[in-house]
């Protein structure tokens, strides 16, 4: 048993109100300088849509992640080294501008500068690469612009249950549905964007388990972009580097959240420490069963407070305050103990680290508008397989298409809604429904606590990495843009601000390993 921590982080979809306050501030402090005008380390998508970039689901076509070969190991999608070497000056499998969108802004100046005149000036869209005018077509989250309608049939997950649910997925206004969905890199146990880059310049720390680019060794060869199948490597067009979302990993030593989770209005995010056994990563990966892909992943995670797994972390350099936080986790509460979490895409077997909590918003109103009583367990388990987001769809999202794992997470919600409803009505406790979701008083007690009602330390715990440079580390957490002068890939010197290096993160001897420390020693 091989001991390691992973940073993590789950998302409850019935809290999403597609906002995209996480989108924005992260734009502004990742993305927002030239090159990568088109990147959203965090978007939110609308389900059922195309997503971003188009069809990024649809790996027949942009060949992401891991598959099986006939011997029944893993293998990447994109082909051996062989084949990608073959292909290294040339890679079919990108997405180009138009997959993502031509990023736009507008002509504000011509309203303000115009002469005065009869006509009203008018801000037309302009490109934000070449400045020229530019036709809008498509963007970021353009499915919620239209509305899905027929967009909605275009959608990679919809095709492919076509055939098993007939005409259950429909677009007719009474039928449709669409819930929204969070989306950043998914730092996997299992990462094929670190396995596809020549270079070695991809890697995943071996404290936290973030998958990071290091800028001085990345040659630009892309095919780390079409290796990870949920397309949130870019390729920045002015430094010839590929970068991607760092989970805010300054903040993060700082004891912050990510700037997506610490801006969320509707407090729908939780990070926390997992605790797992890299040993049996591989194993867990290459199960023959997709549908087996989510127990064996759920299976790998490692209980803190066991006292074999504790010493063996301990023997594994993993520190007490560490081991205290992976005990106090909300993410392992949400995964393994109340097991309400479900990975996203388990099939591209990356082993995700980004959990999502399904949506259950509409079948409260959806029962009572039958006449029924909305809130009563047995009818609320009875609608469940009748929602307007149908669960096969939830199951081809989340758990490889097994419905089962959808199913019981959604009558845990339901569950809990009909105990609070009679305990916040004075009524007398109905544990039936607790009961049928194999709950107990005290566990629905602490999940609604957790999912309702939980703190800004509750919600995130977060281990400091260095309290000796806590005050630094904080400088430097309030501007972790790589946007600096002589920054990283951009070929100057390492530029020091409050005795943190900046231009070389991380600093150290350049490794090849998968693994590596935030000094960049090898492992």
């Amino acid at each position: 048993m091989r001991v390691m921590a992973q940073v993590a982080m789950v998302m409850n979809l019935d809290k999403c109100i597609g906002c995209h306050t996480c989108s924005v501030t992260c734009k502004q402090t990742w993305t927002n300088r030239d090159g990568v005008e088109y990147a959203w380390f965090n978007n939110v998508e609308t389900r059922p849509g195309q997503g971003y970039p188009r069809g990024y689901q649809d790996q027949d076509t942009w060949r992401g992640g891991w598959k099986l070969n006939r011997r029944g190991r893993l293998e990447l999608r994109g082909g051996g080294r062989l084949r990608r070497l073959w292909r290294i000056f040339c890679n079919p499998d990108l997405p180009t501008l138009d997959d993502y969108y031509q990023p736009w802004t507008y002509d504000y100046r011509n309203l303000t500068e115009a002469p005065l005149g009869e006509d009203s000036p008018v801000a037309r869209p302009t490109s934000a690469i070449s400045g020229q005018p530019a036709a809008v077509r498509w963007g970021p989250n353009w499915d919620d612009s239209l509305g899905i309608g027929d967009r909605g049939e275009a959608d990679p997950v919809i095709a492919g249950l076509r055939e098993e649910l007939g005409t259950r997925i429909r677009f007719e206004f009474e039928q449709s549905f669409m819930f929204y969905l969070p989306r950043i890199c998914e730092h996997c146990l299992n990462p094929s964007c670190v396995a596809s880059c020549p270079s070695g310049a991809m890697y995943k720390r071996i404290e936290d388990g973030i998958v990071l680019v290091d800028q001085d060794a990345c040659r630009g060869w892309r095919m780390c972009v079409s290796g990870c199948p949920y397309k949130k490597v870019y390729f920045n067009h002015r430094t010839g580097k590929a970068e991607k979302c760092t989970f805010c990993y300054p903040r993060l030593e700082a004891g912050e959240p990510t700037i997506c989770a610490e801006t969320c209005v509707g407090r729908l995010r939780y990070i926390g420490v997992l605790l797992y056994d890299a040993d049996r990563v591989g194993a867990a990966a290459g199960v023959a069963d997709e549908r087996d892909l989510y127990p064996a992943q759920r299976d790998l995670f490692l209980d803190p407070d066991d006292p074999e797994v504790s010493a063996a972390a301990s023997r594994a350099g993993i520190s007490h305050d560490w081991l205290e936080a992976a005990r106090r986790s909300p993410v392992a509460e949400l995964i393994q103990r109340y097991r309400v979490a479900l990975p996203l895409h388990p099939e591209y077997r990356t082993l995700p680290m980004v959990w999502y909590i399904p949506p259950l918003s509409p079948v409260v109103n959806a029962v009572a508008e039958t006449g029924f009583d909305g809130e009563n367990h047995g009818n609320l388990f009875g609608a469940i397989d009748a929602l307007r987001i149908p669960v096969e769809y939830l199951a081809a999202l989340f758990t490889a298409g097994d419905p089962e794992p959808v199913r019981a997470a959604l009558r845990k919600l339901a569950a809990m809604r009909c105990y609070m409803r009679s305990v916040n009505l004075d009524e007398p406790a109905n544990t039936e429904p607790l009961e049928a979701a194999g709950l107990t008083e005290r566990d629905v007690a602490s999940m609604y606590r957790l999912l309702a009602l939980a703190r800004y330390d509750e919600r995130y715990v977060i281990p400091t990495a260095g309290i000796g440079e806590a005050h630094d580390l904080e400088g430097l957490a309030t501007t972790c843009s790589l946007d600096t002068e002589g920054g990283p890939g951009m070929g100057g010197a390492p530029a020091s601000r409050g005795g943190t290096e900046l231009a070389s993160w991380p600093t150290g001897t350049r490794p090849d390993g998968l693994f590596r420390t935030s000094s960049g020693e090898s492992t």
